[in-house]
């Protein structure tokens, strides 16, 4: 059998530290941002590529279920990742690169949101909805790794993960997900 003890320690022990190193005023103002929202009624689109948009739709769920459930004014969060049909036909027809704001064009307002989460920062069809929606004035709200990318020069709100590792970017970033979905609930979760 093999000891991967020291290897899973080592692994812990790096995420601790980022976790101990996020910036407490980032998150603050992103959850601040994202219940003026909610409670003026506006829209929030969401976005990310392969794991980052699962946990777009993580968000959503937590966000329009978790936190919504018991609240008069509810969270109107859609993840634009989700709609496959949809994202292959404009991959298709138009490209890729795309795939995130054509559907923006069709339902983004001003005041709305748009959420990216890229561990990058560098996501192209991301950074497009992201110079979309600043274009229309609408607030946008990037989740980042690395160095942030482009991503995090361009959105107006940014909670960065700084670490090299895109296993830990991930981690970190539905660790935020489920603190902001359990403080916003008061607490409570679901």
């Amino acid at each position: 059998m093999t000891d991967y003890k020291a290897q899973i320690k080592q692994y812990i022990d790096m995420e601790k530290q980022v976790l101990d190193n996020l910036d407490g005023e980032e998150i603050n103002e992103v959850m601040n941002v994202l219940e003026n929202a909610r409670l003026k009624g506006k829209r929030v689109f969401i976005c990310g590529n392969g794991g980052s948009a699962s946990t777009a739709a993580h968000l959503e769920c937590d966000f329009n279920k978790g936190i919504s459930y018991d609240q008069t004014v509810k969270y109107d969060i859609e993840c634009l990742s989700d709609n496959v049909p949809m994202l292959m036909a404009i991959a298709n027809d138009i490209g890729y690169d795309d795939i995130f704001v054509v559907p923006l064009r069709n339902k983004l307002k001003l005041g709305d949101i748009v959420i990216g989460i890229s561990g990058s920062g560098n996501s192209t069809n991301v950074i497009k909805a992201f110079e979309y929606a600043n274009s229309i004035g609408a607030d946008t709200i990037a989740l980042t790794g690395y160095s942030g990318g482009k991503l995090k020069e361009i959105s107006k709100y940014n909670i960065h993960v700084n670490i090299d590792n895109m296993q830990i970017v991930e981690d970190i970033h539905l660790v935020l997900n489920h603190m902001m979905m359990f403080i916003l609930s008061g607490m409570k979760g679901c």
